[in-house]
């Protein structure tokens, strides 16, 4: 591209986030490159300067300055590079799949799978998602994330217009989302909001998050206590009102029950001792939220296998209103 050209934002672009349409359109144009045609005002929506977190509509038209011609190599938008899988390792991905139609999937997402790669991942669901086009034409879309230890509940769009309104639902809380988890103790209130506000860690230990009244964003969590086993453990159903990284974890250990499992926030309190899994016990149990053509969707996950075990073990059951939305 050797001259300015103005491009209208199409249909299924709606609420895309200006720097991922850029990198839809022009992947060789890096984040620092695009930065800096931001603030010198070379690139602009509708006319007026905007910035990387800009959301765009359907129709809006995009100022791009000449950004030279695209390598071969990237003359097409880069995908996540697909992850060899065996057969049972597909087969378990697709038999996972809670729900499906045209426009969304819904996969209870197995605990120990990450959601994207990063360091040290060989396999994530990202590089797995074209075994789950079910004959689509198109790949399925994230549309949020879970941890790699935290099991359930998972959407996936299946058309970018999809992937735009579910985005869209998620950030203006027109979605319900239920977790259930087990914490070491019992919280002091059967029930109640956590706020604490919270920000990362800096450092290169790991994605940490902790408490930060002072500089960090407002995290907000409800919770109400299940069943209990003794004085040993709790069973909590959590909502997140905010979509903080390990908010659940973090608000849970703050109240001083870290969920079973979660050494990085808990320590060595957050194990029990005789037959319980020292695995991350949490779980995304359910999602409530508007279709993106019709109607709602809601659904369910059953428990992974580790925590249904640990659940037998302790003598927890399943009761009538286990699964009220909290609200």
């Amino acid at each position: 591209m050797s001259q300015v050209t103005n491009r209208t934002v199409a249909d299924g672009e709606a609420e895309l986030r200006l720097d991922r349409w850029f990198k839809r359109h022009f992947p060789w144009i890096g984040h620092g490159k695009l930065e800096k045609l931001l603030r010198t005002g070379q690139v602009r929506v509708d006319g007026g300067r905007a910035k990387a977190s800009t959301r765009l509509e359907a129709g809006q038209t995009v100022r791009v300055p000449p950004l030279g011609e695209a390598p071969a190599e990237d003359a097409e938008p880069a995908r996540p590079k697909a992850v060899r899988a065996d057969p049972d390792r597909i087969a378990a991905l697709q038999a996972a799949v809670l729900y499906k139609d045209d426009a969304v999937i819904v996969l209870n997402k197995p605990a120990g799978l990450a959601t994207q790669g990063g360091t040290g991942q060989t396999e994530h669901l990202d590089g797995l998602l074209d075994h789950l086009r079910f004959g689509h034409a198109e790949r399925p879309r994230l549309v949020h994330r879970l941890d790699k230890d935290t099991s359930g509940v998972l959407l996936l769009a299946r058309t970018a217009t999809a992937a735009a309104a579910l985005a869209k639902a998620l950030r203006a809380r027109d979605a319900h989302k239920l977790y259930w988890a087990l914490v070491v103790g019992v919280p002091q209130q059967a029930q109640g909001k956590i706020s604490l506000a919270l920000s990362k860690l800096p450092g290169a230990a790991g994605e940490r998050m902790v408490a930060d009244e002072d500089d960090g964003k407002n995290a907000v969590t409800l919770y109400r206590t299940i069943e209990t086993a003794g004085k040993r453990a709790a069973w909590l159903a959590m909502a997140p009102l905010t979509g903080r990284t390990h908010q659940l974890r973090v608000h849970s250990a703050a109240i001083g029950t870290p969920i079973v499992g979660d050494g990085k926030y808990g320590g060595q309190e957050a194990y029990l001792t005789g037959g319980v899994s020292r695995k991350l016990h949490l779980h995304a149990r359910g999602i409530r939220l508007p279709h993106p053509d019709r109607g709602m969707i809601e659904v369910r996950a059953p428990l992974p296998p580790h925590m249904q075990g640990t659940w037998d073990f302790l003598g927890l059951t399943v009761e009538k209103d286990a699964d009220a939305w909290l609200e």
